[in-house]
Parts: C-alpha cells; sequence; structure tokens
C-alpha cells in the first residue's frame, strides 16, 4: 500500500458525533444507504456518492460533522504537513479568490499547537493558488466558502472537507437555552434509546417534566413527524463549494420536504413539557415555534410536585434530564428532586416507560425504581448515563377505600427519636418565644450525633442547614438521614415537607458568602425586638440575619440613644437598625459587597429610617479602619468572618491571628468614653489579652446567648472592649 493514498471523489465519508452515539449514528447512515460503515470512537466512516453526503448533512439527527477526506498522508513535521497539503489540487474545490477556515486537532511531537498546525494548513492553500493563479484566497471564520478539516493521530494526517459547515447539531431553532442545556443530537440519541419513534405507534402521549428549552420535545415532534432537522438551516459547508451539485442537493431537498408535509398532517401524538422556571418556558415555546412543532406541544408553568398525567388512557414515554450538576445543585438536594420523580412516576404514570439522563448515577438510586437497561453517553465533555425504566404502580389500598382514606405516615424509630427531640425543644422554648415576641429562631443543633444538621425557624418558614459530613460518609445514607429530618420537621412544625429549605453548611472560601446559591427573589420580612428585617432563605449562603446575635442587636439597641455607631463588617446591617431603632444620631455601616449593602439599605427602608443620617460604605474593612484618623464614634460593632480570602480584600484574613490589629484599629476611632463590642464565630477563639493590655476587655459571651443557643456555647465569642479608666 502506497505512503499515501487518495479516495474517489465523495466515495468516502467521516461523519463525527458524541461520544457514545456511534452505533446509533452507524444504524443511521446504513439507513441511508452508506456502504461499509464502521463505528470509531467520537465518530463513523463510510462509503456513498455525493448524494449520501447531502442526505447526511440535511436528515442525520446524531451526526456533528460530515467529513469528505482528500488525503490520507504520513504527518510528523510541519515541512511534511506542508507537503501533504499542497500535494492536493486545491482550485479543484476552492476559487482563487474565495475564503477559507481551518479546523486542526491533534498533535505530533514537532507539531504540538493546533494554531501553528492550522496556519501551516493555511499557508499551503494560500501558497498553491497565489502561485497558480496571481491571486489568494481570504481567512474567514464565521462563513467560509470552504472549510477545511486536518486531523493528525500516530504519525498520519488525514485532510478533508467539512461539507456540514457549523456542527449539524445546532438544527436553527434554539437561539437561547436554559442551564445546563443538553445538545440536540444527544437529545435525539435519548429519545432513540428510549424507543422513539421506533415504538411510537404503541404511545400516544410523549411527557419531559423538567423541559428547560424543550430540547426532548421538539427534537420528539420532528423524530415522529419525519422532519429533517437541517431544513431550518440556511446553509451548510458545501452551499459555496465550487463542485457542489445544485441539481442533486434541490432534489434531496424537495424530497425531505414532501416527507414532512405528510408527516405533519399524519401527527397525532400529544407531546406535553412543564418547568417551573416562566423565562426558560418561554424560550421553549419560541423554540418550538421555529421549529414548526409548536402546534403539538402543551407547555405547564408548574413545579415538579404539582404534575399530573395530562390523561392519555392508553401508554406513553415519560423523558427527562434533570439538573444533576454541582453548578446547578448540591447533590443531597438534588437527591430530593429525584426522588420525587421516582414518586411521581409510580403515582401518576403506572405502565408508562421512562428515560432519565444524568451524569450521577446516585442519584437515580433514590428513584424506587429499577432500571431494566442504561446506556452511557456524553453530553459535551460530561459522562452520562441514561436509564429507562418500566413503570409500575406504588401498592395501595383497595380501590374502594383508596381515595377516601389517608395512610398515616408510619415513622421509624430514628425518626420517632428526632420528632421527640424537635417537640421537647420546642416546648422548652415556647415560653420564652412567647414573652420576647421572637419570630425567628433555631430549634435544632446537631443535638442527636446521627442528625447532624441545624433547624432554623424564620416564621413561617423552616431552613434545614446539613452540616457537611466527611468524604467517606455513603452519600445515600447521608441522604436517607437528611430525608429523616426533613419528614420529622414537617411531623412537628406542620410545614410540608417540599416547603422545607435545604442547605449545605460548608467553610467559606474566597466570595462564597456573597456569591448567589440560587435566584428565586423570595425576600421576606420578619420582625425581631420591633425592627422589621428582610431574609431570603434560598438564594444565598446565609439568610441576611445570623440568629445567635439577637441579644448583641438587642444590647446595641439599648446602648445606642443619642451616640454615632459604626458596624465594621455589617452584612446586611441589622445591627445598624437595631442602633436606629434605638435613638442613634447616626450609624456607618462598612462591607465589601454591593449585594448586602443595597439589602442594608432595603432593611432601613422597610424601617422608614430616613437614609440622610445612615452611611453605607462599600469598601474593604480592613483597608478603610486604617484610612481612618478621627475618634468619630461613641459604639463600634465589629463581627470580622473567622477567615476570609476574598479577591476584594488584599491579603488575608484571619480572626485569631489578626485580632489584635483590628481591634487596635477599630478603638483608635472610638472615643474615650465610648465601647466596642466585639464578636466572631471562630469556636476556638482565644483573646490575646497581654497585647492588649491597654485596654479593658470583658468576656460577656454568656450573656449573649439566647434560649435558643444556650444548648451550642460555642457558637460565637463577644467581649465588651473600653479604654482603661471609663
Amino acid at each position: 500500500m502506497a505512503e499515501s493514498q487518495r479516495y474517489e471523489f465523495a466515495q468516502h465519508w467521516f461523519v463525527t458525533c458524541p461520544k457514545g452515539l456511534e452505533f446509533l449514528l452507524a444504524d443511521e447512515l446504513s439507513a441511508f444507504g452508506a456502504q461499509q460503515v464502521k463505528q470509531t470512537v467520537a465518530g463513523v466512516s463510510c462509503q456513498g456518492d455525493l448524494s449520501l453526503g447531502y442526505r447526511i448533512c440535511l436528515e442525520s439527527r446524531l451526526g456533528s460533522r460530515v467529513l469528505m477526506p482528500l488525503l490520507d498522508a504520513p504527518v510528523h513535521t510541519a515541512e511534511e504537513l506542508y507537503a501533504a497539503v499542497q500535494s492536493i489540487a486545491w482550485i479543484d474545490y476552492l476559487r482563487p479568490s474565495g475564503s477559507l477556515s481551518v479546523d486542526f486537532n491533534g498533535q505530533t511531537a514537532a507539531i504540538n499547537n493546533t494554531h501553528f498546525g492550522a496556519l501551516k494548513v493555511k499557508d499551503a492553500i494560500v501558497d498553491q493558488l497565489r502561485d497558480l493563479t496571481g491571486q489568494r484566497p481570504s481567512v474567514e471564520r464565521q462563513n467560509p466558502e470552504l472549510r477545511i478539516n486536518v486531523h493528525l493521530a500516530k504519525g498520519r494526517g488525514v485532510i478533508a472537507l467539512d461539507m456540514s459547515g457549523e456542527s449539524l447539531h445546532r438544527r436553527g431553532y434554539r437561539l437561547k437555552a436554559g442551564a445546563a442545556p443538553i445538545k440536540e443530537n444527544l437529545a435525539a440519541a435519548v429519545l432513540l434509546r428510549a424507543g422513539w419513534p421506533a415504538q411510537s405507534e404503541q404511545l400516544e402521549c410523549l411527557v419531559d417534566p423538567m423541559c428547560g428549552s424543550g430540547t426532548l420535545l421538539i427534537e420528539a415532534a420532528m423524530m415522529a413527524a419525519d422532519i429533517a432537522p437541517g431544513l431550518l438551516r440556511q446553509q451548510f459547508g458545501f452551499s459555496r463549494w465550487i463542485q457542489h451539485d445544485r441539481t442533486l442537493w434541490q432534489s434531496i431537498l424537495a424530497e425531505a420536504k414532501a416527507r414532512a408535509e405528510a408527516g405533519k398532517a399524519a401527527f397525532r401524538w400529544r407531546l406535553w413539557g412543564s418547568d417551573q422556571d416562566a423565562e426558560v418556558l418561554k424560550r421553549a415555546r419560541e423554540n418550538a415555534q421555529r421549529a414548526g412543532v409548536a402546534q403539538w406541544i402543551d407547555w405547564q408553568e408548574i413545579p415538579l410536585a404539582q404534575l399530573k398525567n395530562p390523561g392519555a388512557s392508553g401508554k406513553g414515554l415519560l423523558i427527562t434530564n434533570p439538573p444533576y450538576g454541582e453548578r446547578l445543585g448540591d447533590t443531597q438536594h438534588l437527591m430530593f428532586l429525584y426522588r420525587q420523580l421516582g414518586h411521581l412516576l409510580k403515582q401518576e404514570f403506572a405502565g408508562w416507560q421512562a428515560g432519565v439522563l444524568t451524569s450521577n448515577p446516585d442519584l437515580c438510586k433514590v428513584m424506587g425504581l429499577k432500571s431494566h437497561k442504561s446506556y452511557a453517553l456524553y453530553n459535551g465533555a460530561l459522562e452520562s448515563r441514561l436509564f429507562l425504566f418500566d413503570v409500575f404502580a406504588e401498592r395501595v389500598q383497595d380501590a374502594e377505600t383508596a381515595s377516601e382514606v389517608k395512610t398515616p405516615v408510619v415513622l421509624s424509630e430514628t425518626v420517632q427519636m428526632l420528632v421527640n427531640r424537635l417537640q421537647k425543644n420546642r416546648k422548652n422554648l415556647s415560653r420564652w418565644l412567647k414573652k420576647s415576641e421572637i419570630e425567628c429562631y433555631r430549634l435544632y443543633d446537631a443535638d442527636i450525633p446521627e442528625y447532624a444538621v441545624a433547624i432554623d425557624v424564620y416564621a413561617d418558614q423552616v431552613i434545614v442547614q446539613e452540616y457537611q459530613a466527611p468524604a467517606h460518609i455513603d452519600q445515600i445514607k447521608a441522604f436517607s438521614r437528611l430525608s429523616d429530618v426533613v419528614l420529622a420537621v414537617s411531623e412537628v412544625l406542620g410545614i410540608p415537607t417540599d416547603e422545607v429549605v435545604l442547605k449545605r453548611r460548608k467553610r467559606q472560601q474566597g466570595t462564597d458568602q456573597y456569591e448567589r446559591q440560587d435566584h428565586t427573589e423570595n425576600f421576606r420580612t420578619v420582625q425581631e425586638h420591633g425592627c422589621r428585617l428582610q431574609v431570603n432563605l434560598q438564594d444565598y449562603l446565609d439568610t441576611g440575619l445570623f440568629l445567635d446575635h439577637r441579644p448583641v442587636r438587642l444590647k446595641i439597641q439599648q446602648l445606642a440613644q443619642g451616640k454615632e455607631v459604626l458596624n465594621l463588617f455589617c452584612y446586611t446591617a441589622s445591627a445598624s437598625v437595631h442602633a436606629a431603632r434605638g435613638g442613634a444620631l447616626s450609624t456607618t455601616s462598612v462591607d465589601m459587597s454591593a449585594t448586602y449593602l443595597d439589602w442594608a439599605k432595603r432593611n432601613f427602608q422597610l424601617n422608614q429610617f430616613d437614609l440622610k443620617a445612615h452611611k453605607f460604605i462599600r469598601e474593604d474593612c480592613l483597608k478603610w479602619l486604617k484610612r481612618q484618623t478621627a475618634a468619630s464614634y461613641d459604639l463600634i460593632f465589629m463581627d470580622p468572618p473567622t477567615f476570609s480570602n476574598s479577591k476584594r480584600m488584599e491579603g488575608v484574613l484571619d480572626v485569631q491571628r489578626d485580632h489584635v490589629e483590628l481591634i487596635e484599629d477599630a478603638m483608635r476611632l472610638l472615643r474615650k468614653d465610648g465601647l466596642l463590642i466585639f464578636s466572631n464565630n471562630n469556636r476556638r477563639f482565644k483573646m490575646d489579652y497581654d497585647a492588649l493590655a491597654k485596654f479593658e476587655i470583658r468576656d460577656i459571651t454568656p450573656s449573649t446567648l439566647d434560649p435558643d443557643f444556650k444548648r451550642n456555647p460555642r457558637i460565637h465569642s463577644c467581649f465588651e472592649i473600653r479604654y482603661r479608666g471609663n
């Protein structure tokens, strides 16, 4: 066999695809009439005439790019690459005054930079055409007349024309997508693996209960209606190729359009999509409209828990790609979503088939269903798995009584133990809560070792904060315990389980404390000692109100009359609000987060305070303190974080290491008869009394613990600091 091999024009094709789709793509190409079909990693090679290449570009639901190899030759060096490219007669493929783009991948010892490789290929083509005609083509990345693909592997280089142009998964209907969207060709593969549309004659309905921007439903409708995915595209890689056979292309295009019209006329299925995000549903509707399938899809803006079977009398297919990445949610919290999905399937979709695509198989373990098949697929670089289920109904009581008798919840012995503890804590706190008119309090804080959570009540809302478990703890076991907690909270407080807010406590790093965890914008107003304060249980790591500092805030309120008050590391400035309520002449609140300072201003406005007497300064407190010189304040409250390496700060703050300097800088701003209240939540904090001997320091921590935190006396440390002799 010769060292280099030329392929007969348009006889050899290579179609790329996401990993895991090769088998399906091979079947698809065979159905198109391809010969000598062979699978490899992330692609399939085959042989056929030009009409096959056109048909793949127009009709493949699984392919990404359609490549027509021109040359396969040994390539080790840049010189060999240049020579191989120049051995091709480019005048047969590209006008001398045309435009080109080069996609280059792979490497050798001498060619280890893709940009360099692409530049070498471009130079070889441009030099050849310029020497031959005196003209040179231009480089155009977005819309070239000819796209060239070069792949280096194992000392050989394959030079090919890219007939698809833009990746085939971009059908043209999806201009916007939701978070972590599924690619269109992967969506098609998921549907094919689930039996759609091959078994669609046995089904009358398809449902996606977490549809996002609607990709699975739109692909399903196009498949059932026999709408070629390329019909929406305006251009392909071959569109301006000089050997493009327009007559052949138009005949293939006309045939596909005719089949689509026939498929639309015969369409009989019902498709349903739901999501709780109104914005992504709007995108889904727009995408379906552009795809020409909007008339067959019904959309509902509802959460998963409220989904009902759309009323199909026969069998159907529920197919979905729920959230599963760390970017979209913590694994423990997502397990509740997957468990809810499993319950929904058994309650509402008995007799149906179901498919769930996830990159975390552990999530599917909590669904309570056993899959009969699973397939490895890739969503980009993310390895995923498609689980297929035959759904059977949950065992229920006799049909005549099932709708009338509500089965009581049977609590396990361990859950009952937790229920008993919550009831005991609630009873012990009840008199104090009533007397103090407290709306927000801690009900439980890891009282039982097996249930390492904190449970906080905010008026009619509850948040369960799970302390981060060691890495060796089994996720399923941890989830089971968290489920027990939610069940116990619901039993004791009468709150539906799906309304219990879950969070995971972990050490804060960088800007973690300030970054959004969600976007519910669910702000609620609570009251504390005459102050109205905003809280948000979902969107941030913290809620906007540190419950353990409640007595400190009251103390500030009681001391503030006629004083000028400084609040450092102010967070949402709840302590400043208390100072204003106590009659402070002015307050100054300093924090480096614009988000929390805006929140602080809203807190002041809620209490109808005149903002002219109150300052809000966005700056690193350490830098701000260093610049101040005048003793301008009568009362200073400083509650720094235990540790912070935020990019907004210069250096790293460690409260144990840095507290002496912090206190000295703050005391410089305190009038001689003033008071500094210094606190932090480092549970191992030790005050350096010797280094601060010039000040009078009194540990007041015990008096700053209300009954709901006395079970955990190390929740924070708090000190009063004055100048000696005052």
